[in-house]
């Protein structure tokens, strides 16, 4: 790949590629699947300079002896930010990279201009009882998972992943309780949430999350003066699975990145 970069920062050895040209945007996937935006990658980098990371122990980023957790996560995130010199950027993460996009806000605010969330949680119970059930059998079943990605097309395209550890680790992190509702009241920079209508987060956390962020308190008035800043999206017959290639996701996030 003749974009393919590697940058040695905050103890790890990360893999990163620059897409397009413009104002920069980090790009950080969803888990298990460092390509889990699909074309829509290239869609963004239409516009935008992408700079599509690879977490800790995904595709061409090796692992180390640390546990995956969003908020270290969100610190390499960070420091690559400051290695790359991009000063203050716009950052979009999707499901476990949405996680990592909210830490990075969260811990390092001086780094990140605007957010785009697409299908993440802000709490553990943000997610349907039957998804947290699985989350919380993950680790068990690493080494069965694991060998199945393994045969997979997506285990021959990153033949390098210990696919059962990264299962395993994966399941670690989300048998984890957390709430962040206090920390992202605090978020400075300009939030946009995107889910799906059948997503695998409860509507209800939706809404919380929203209204964590000022939103969903009042009418806007009829002139729009008093709408929040920040802003969600609920994109229809689309489920968690396959927000992330979504075709109307790169319009709706462009819409939010172009505003004022």
């Amino acid at each position: 790949m003749p974009n393919a970069n590697f940058a040695d920062v905050n103890g790890q050895h990360i893999f990163y590629s620059v897409h397009g040209a413009g104002k920069p945007l980090v790009l950080l996937h969803g888990g298990i699947d460092p390509d889990s935006f699909g074309s829509n990658r290239a869609e963004l980098a239409k516009g935008r300079q992408v700079i599509a990371v690879h977490l800790q122990a995904h595709g061409r980023t090796p692992d180390t002896d640390r546990p995956l957790r969003c908020e270290t996560l969100g610190d390499d995130i960070a420091a690559l930010i400051g290695h790359l010199k991009l000063g203050k950027t716009d950052v979009m993460g999707y499901s476990l990279g949405s996680c990592v996009a909210l830490q990075t806000a969260i811990r390092h605010p001086e780094v990140v201009d605007r957010l785009v969330l697409v299908s993440g949680t802000m709490r553990k119970d943000g997610s349907y009882p039957e998804v947290v059930a699985a989350f919380n059998q993950l680790e068990a079943n690493a080494a069965m998972l694991g060998d199945s990605v393994k045969a997979s097309p997506l285990g021959q395209t990153y033949p390098a992943v210990d696919w059962t550890n990264l299962f395993r680790k994966l399941g670690e992190l989300t048998k984890r309780t957390y709430d962040w509702s206090a920390d992202v009241a605090k978020v400075q920079a300009r939030t946009l949430l995107v889910f799906a209508d059948a997503d695998s987060i409860r509507p209800e956390h939706m809404v919380d999350f929203w209204q964590a962020l000022g939103g969903g308190r009042r009418d806007a008035g009829i002139d729009g003066s008093l709408r929040p800043a920040n802003q969600l999206a609920i994109v229809p017959n689309t489920i968690h699975y396959t927000l992330a290639v979504e075709p109307m996701l790169p319009a709706i996030v462009a819409r939010f990145l172009g505003t004022a």
